[in-house]
């Protein structure tokens, strides 16, 4: 290297200089880095309140006007500018200016159930209303100021992000973000297949569901026990059964045998009389040969009238055998 003015550069006086430059210059250079990680002065001064889950309860205080957004949607691009110069204005309306991006917080969007991009929701003293108007500074401004929105109907109960219902539905969008982080990470970081990804989430959804069932028989089991029965309950009544199977053989038994009597007697009483019809015609057939004739026209008609009682009789009896056939039969099948 030539020298300069005739010397020779030392090292050391080029290190010296170094230093004092890094001196001068790195509280500058350190400050710049600071504010490009935090952003430009336009980011900085942003009036704008960002919500997420974890805050989204202070709109239920005050007045708000809240944009539901997400970094790829074109007209929320759009009215960016607009909304900042809103926020800008928001201190002499008496309103704070939030946003939400529906990418980080999917349970949020799913809490106030968002359906289009951009969605603005007014707040006042955790009322809230879905506004529809232009969305350029000027109308967002004189929606406050006019107190427009007086006019709009207020969102129901029901259907109000705090109510009860909407916070389950804010459940269900949390659950479907995090599903969707799955398979993405199954699809592209591990390289499983789309329908691989699919299948997993079918098992796993099986899988819970016949734990949870398992869990709903125990707990039903332990709530509603059933009831067991002691062995002498049990054979307690099956003597009682047999008992009554007992009684019923013997009532039949009984009927049988008062109908074989009946039979019986039946057969005696006509033994009888045709003995005593026989003694009678012998002797009027010795007295005289008229009137044996005619007594025995008499015994005659008395034995058919006598017979025409007992064929009478044997159809009676006849039909309460098959009475009692009938009910035995039953009483069998009853034992079976």
């Amino acid at each position: 290297m030539a020298a300069v003015g005739g010397r020779q550069p030392r090292p050391g006086a080029a290190v010296t200089a170094l230093l004092a430059a890094w001196l001068v210059l790195g509280p500058g250079l350190s400050s710049a880095a600071a504010d490009s990680e935090r952003g430009s002065p336009g980011q900085q001064q942003s009036r704008v309140r960002v919500l997420s889950a974890a805050n989204w309860s202070l709109v239920l205080q005050g007045q708000w006007m809240v944009q539901f957004y997400a970094p790829w949607c074109p007209a929320c691009q759009q009215i960016e500018a607009a909304w900042e110069n809103f926020a800008k204005q928001s201190e002499h309306l008496d309103t704070t200016v939030g946003k939400v991006d529906v990418t980080q917080e999917p349970g949020l969007s799913g809490r106030f159930f968002v359906t289009t991009l951009p969605s603005i929701y007014h707040a006042k003293d955790g009322v809230f209303r879905r506004y529809r108007g232009s969305r350029t500074a000027e109308d967002l401004q004189g929606y406050i100021l006019e107190r427009k929105w007086e006019a709009v109907e207020p969102i129901a109960g029901w259907k109000s992000p705090s109510s009860i219902t909407m916070h389950g539905m804010a459940g269900l969008f949390h659950l479907s973000g995090w599903i969707r982080q799955i398979h993405s990470y199954f699809t592209g970081t591990l390289g499983i297949p789309v329908w691989g990804s699919y299948a997993i989430f079918i098992l796993a959804t099986l899988l819970i569901g016949l734990i949870l069932g398992l869990i709903l028989v125990l707990i039903s089991d332990c709530l509603c026990p059933p009831k067991a029965k002691n062995r002498a309950e049990t054979s307690v009544e099956m003597i009682e059964k047999e008992n009554v199977e007992l009684t019923a053989l013997e009532e039949v038994e009984e009927a049988e045998e008062f109908a074989t009597n009946e039979l019986e007697e039946a057969v005696e009483e006509k033994d009888i009389s045709d003995d005593e019809d026989g003694a009678k015609s012998s002797e009027e057939a010795n007295s005289s040969e008229d009137g044996s004739e005619e007594d025995s026209a008499v015994d005659e008609g008395s034995g058919a009238g006598e017979t025409e009682d007992i064929g009478e009789q044997l159809p009676i009896d006849s039909e309460t055998q098959s009475l009692v056939r009938q009910r035995k039969s039953q009483v069998a099948d009853s034992g079976l």
